[in-house]
């Protein structure tokens, strides 16, 4: 069994160093001291380093050993030999090559036990040349090679572990069933259950019989790997070969059937053998744990007392099987409080209930916490070991602290631990996810390089992150390249890679996919069916995710929970509520009681059709069911009452949330943050922001955007920065994005000059600005009327080769034409038509209302003919300079021509429209025209402005009652004149 590893340590170059350059490393004293106190003293020295050792205090053991050598002390053969064998099981491996050279500087010849214990240690910080070397170069027994062979295997390098029996051979050196097992349990954890038996069966033709723990290795093997029917059917052969299946036989079984999901099968199972075989610790932690997976918490509980009358003690394992249950369930503060409960029962925690508390903060968006179970960590002397490093790893990326992981990997790698599959697989997984499929590549380079085996998960995950990013073709390439080396795809592979082409919108290569996976063996279960569905639905086809979901059904798959909720989902997404609700009550007849997620869909998609109403009938049932709400529940919800303007019953589902245990998440703290603040009540945002901070979360990039909006309706740039500020402290990553949400909003209030101290602080930072971050600022320069500064920056922008785009120019222009310097807009609109950017609606709007209002009505109306034959509409806005540039000069009927033009197009005209058209026929003294169009204004609800009422009696009133005649009119359109 591979010894716990607390502490990976420094790699030795050099095996000859050892003899020559030590930590350890003494000089000889003026002074001996006498033999007798020499033999009494070492004796003190070595029981105390071993005391240290044992309670992991490694400095002070360390101090005490060169303490000892200082003073010239020579222990015996045999302490030094404990001496050895402490410094290696503690966990300081590093320093037993270091040990036994002080050894040899005492004893000329260690004896075998001591050269074993450094050939353990040398496979143990993965030195396999070194321990190799020691093999070769001196006496060695059984142990010294099965010590090299578990080596080789522990790093997946069984082949070699098989290559090395032969040297055995040629040394006279027998074998044993160690040996065997050793190599079976190297080959089973490569997946090699083939070779496994023919190895087994090579062992017996070889004299050595099978015992126990060999078939052990190989039942764990086909319960993880292989068909369970193999398992069952090793079990019987061991029946008939006289070899009694233990509990640990039969504790493989449970945990293998319920790996594959035949849960009722191991109850049957343990059930028969009750009687027969007495149930451990083990036992009934598998199935605790199991219960708890499928978040059966009221029966792992009454497992757990059945386990404690039967006399068996829980353990940290079962514990921790609880608490992890505990706190998938979502329910963290029972999952800590049975953490602090264990200490009570005088049970410590391990690595695995740390890992679990850990993992479970990080899940739940508490980073923050973890300082203080790292503390609780260090005062326990739990020391930080590879697995620990992992979760911290996984938990880091998962949470979006992607910097903190690189930190925390290289952090691994310079204390010289060796990462495993499990951790690279970890930093692939969180590299791809943060979109560095370039590190995750290198990631797979190094360990191909450094022979660690590349599992399924961990070409998964990579085929994951290609898929996410769309290259498709990539993530296929490294299926074919995972084949090549005899690492084959699993089920979760195939439909990362269907579910990516349905997402892709390329249905046949979905389907293909789909075939293929079919004809290499694997039989599609609820995950494929799951992708087939959702990728259908999702693309439009309905009928055919409905055919496949009843075709599968008839075949006998035993469909479950998700596989309808995905139907339902998709029947109320088209619409087809009755269709959705018959899907419902199949689930029903099938057994398939409804869930939390269930009622969430129900919720969800009244939600979405606006039908809150219904919706919070499905909440009352669900509660009336004894469900418990989730957090995303109450997240739809609460969303549903701000969508409405429901803001006291948005914050009464908040506070019955919490009444009820259900602890707020970092997504139900952003949703109602950013619902605050859309209907205006930035102080109760804020207030719940602070809660938030102390509750650990961070708000998201959203909730930033959303709170400074409410807050710049003070028009205060204090407000804006600190709110900034405050988000940036709660782990808001001050990223571009970030940054340019503030920029915008400086910029949009006209402070430009603080909106470019932003950017001068994100250069300083290494952020470069983009193409928003100065779209922005050249907005906010035209806005303010600092033309020259916005060209400026337009200027920086190309100098530091941010690419403008359409929008750039557009706010460019719309500066310079509202200030009447078309000769530059002209200019601009050249640069922009030769950088391959072609004019939109706005750009078209804003020139022909440049154009038109200086009256060059030939340009003007050259670009509105030019907008309209590229298939652009002019805003109203455009038409009633174009209307109001003929109506100056008398051309009333162009102008008449251009209002049906615009009716024609689905354009309103507004009252500026009829205010401009009256003035112009008044002056025209059309009266006929005037009355018809005030008509009109009226019938549509406008009223014409005090100017309009004026220029009418201006040019119909008779002379001496123009003043009466405005008055009139006045009081008949109720418009008081100022």
């Amino acid at each position: 069994m591979r010894p716990l590893r607390r502490i990976k340590t420094l790699a030795i170059p050099n095996y000859k160093s050892l003899f020559h350059c030590s930590s350890f490393s003494s000089q000889p004293l003026p002074n001996p001291i006498t033999p007798s106190k020499s033999h009494l003293y070492s004796s003190f020295f070595c029981t105390l380093i071993q005391t240290f050792l044992s309670c992991y205090r490694f400095t002070q053991a360390s101090n005490a050993f060169l303490f000892m050598r200082g003073l010239g002390l020579n222990p015996t053969v045999q302490q030094w030999n404990h001496l050895l064998f402490r410094f290696n099981s503690s966990g300081l491996v590093s320093q037993v090559p270091n040990v036994y050279s002080e050894l040899i500087k005492c004893h000329q010849s260690p004896n075998l036990f001591a050269r074993n214990v450094l050939i353990h240690a040398f496979c143990k910080m993965g030195l396999l040349d070194m321990a190799l070397k020691v093999v070769r170069e001196g006496e060695v027994d059984v142990v010294s090679y099965n010590t090299v062979i578990w080596g080789f295997c522990d790093y997946g390098m069984v082949e070699s572990g098989l290559g090395f029996l032969s040297e055995m051979f040629k040394r006279g050196v027998g074998m044993d069933t160690i040996s065997c097992n050793t190599l079976l349990k190297g080959l089973c954890d490569k997946g090699l259950l083939d070779e496994a038996e023919s190895l087994m069966k090579m062992f017996v033709q070889c004299g050595i019989g099978r015992d126990v723990i060999g078939c052990n290795t190989l039942l764990n093997g086909y319960c993880k790997l292989g068909p369970m029917s193999e398992a069952m059917a090793l079990v019987e052969r061991m029946k008939g070969e006289n070899i009694s299946p233990d509990i640990i036989s039969y504790n493989t079984l449970f945990d293998g059937l319920c790996r594959i999901g035949e849960f009722d099968k191991a109850k049957g199972l343990m059930g028969e053998k009750k009687d027969s075989l007495e149930p451990n610790a083990l036992t009934y932690t598998t199935f605790i744990g199991q219960y708890c997976k499928r978040e059966q918490l009221d029966e792992a509980f009454l497992f757990y007392e059945e386990m404690v009358r039967s006399g068996i003690l829980p353990d940290v394992v079962t514990y921790s099987a609880l608490m992890n249950g505990l706190c998938k369930s979502g329910k963290l503060f029972e999952g800590y409080s049975l953490f602090r409960e264990m200490e009570k029962m005088g049970i410590a925690p391990n690595h695995v209930s740390f890992s679990t508390i850990i993992d479970a903060l990080f899940k739940s968006g508490k980073p923050r916490e973890l300082s203080i179970i790292q503390g609780e960590m260090v005062v326990r002397g739990i020391i930080m070991d590879l697995v620990l490093y992992t979760t911290f790893l996984d938990g880091y990326f998962k949470s979006g602290m992607v910097d903190e992981a690189e930190k925390l990997f290289k952090h691994i790698l310079s204390l010289h631990i060796r990462p495993n599959h499990y951790t690279y697989t970890a930093l692939i997984d969180g590299r791809c996810k943060a979109g560095d499929l370039k590190g995750a590549e290198l990631a797979l380079l190094e360990m191909q390089n450094k022979s660690i085996c590349r599992t399924v998960v961990t070409y998964s995950s990579i085929i994951s992150g290609y898929v996410r990013k769309g290259m498709l073709d990539e993530a296929v390439d490294v299926m074919r390249k995972m084949k090549d080396e005899h690492v084959y795809p699993n089920i979760f592979t195939y439909c990362t890679l269907i579910d990516g082409f349905f997402k892709m919108g390329k249905l046949d290569e979905a389907l293909d996919m789909y075939k293929k996976m079919t004809e290499g063996g694997i039989t599609a279960n609820k995950f494929a069916i799951d992708a087939l569905v959702n990728g259908l639905r999702k693309n439009g086809r309905m009928k055919e995710a409905e055919a496949i979901f009843n075709y599968m059904e008839e075949k006998g798959m035993l469909l479950d929970r998700v596989n309808y909720t995905s139907l339902m989902d998709g029947l109320f997404k088209e619409g087809k509520i009755e269709a959705a609700f018959e899907v419902g009550q199949e689930l029903m007849k099938k057994n398939l009681v409804p869930d939390v997620i269930v009622y969430n869909v129900f919720i969800n998609c009244f939600c979405l059709l606006g039908k809150s109403g219904e919706a919070k009938s499905f909440f009352s049932e669900m509660k009336n069911m004894g469900l418990r709400p989730d957090n995303a529940t109450y997240n739809t919800l609460v969303s549903s009452q701000f969508k409405e303007g429901k803001l006291d019953e948005a914050l009464e589902l908040f506070c019955e949330m919490k009444s009820i245990g259900l602890m707020p998440n970092a997504i139900n703290y952003n949703t109602l943050v950013g619902g605050l603040c859309g209907l205006g009540d930035l102080a109760k945002a804020v207030e719940l922001l602070n809660e938030m901070a102390v509750a650990g979360f961070r708000p998201s990039p959203s909730t930033h955007r959303k709170v400074l909006l409410a807050c710049s309706k003070q028009k205060r740039a204090n407000p804006i920065l600190q709110l900034h500020e405050q988000m940036i402290q709660m782990g808001l990553c001050p990223d571009r994005a970030v940054c340019n949400t503030l920029i915008h909003i400086l910029c949009t209030l006209g402070m430009t000059q603080k909106a470019s101290i932003v950017l001068k602080e994100m250069l300083r930072r290494g952020i470069e600005g983009d193409t928003m971050t100065f779209n922005a600022l050249i907005l906010g320069h035209c806005r303010s009327g600092h033309l020259d500064k916005a060209f400026d920056t337009y200027l920086q922008m190309l100098h530091e080769s941010v690419t403008p785009n359409t929008a750039t120019y557009n706010s460019l222009l719309g500066g310079f034409s509202a200030a009447g310097r078309m000769e530059e807009a002209d200019r601009l609109l050249h640069e922009m038509q030769d950088r391959g950017l072609a004019p939109d609606s706005v750009t078209y709007n804003v020139l022909v209302s440049g154009h038109g209002k200086i009256s060059n009505k030939k340009e003007s109306v050259r670009l509105y003919c030019e907008m309209v034959r590229n298939g652009f509409l002019p805003t109203i806005g455009t038409y009633n300079v174009l209307i109001g540039d003929f109506a100056k000069v008398g051309m009333m009927n162009q102008a008449k021509e251009l209002l049906n033009e615009l009716q024609k197009r689905g354009v309103s005209p507004n009252s500026s429209t009829y205010d401009i058209l009256i003035s112009g026929w008044s002056r025209l003294l059309n009266g006929t025209q005037v009355k018809q169009l005030l008509k009109e204004m009226d019938e549509k609800g406008f009223a014409p402005a005090v100017s309009t009422l004026r220029f009418i009696t201006r040019s119909f009133a008779k002379p001496g009652k123009k003043k009466q005649a405005h008055k009139l009119l006045s009081k008949a359109y109720n418009i008081k004149d100022g």
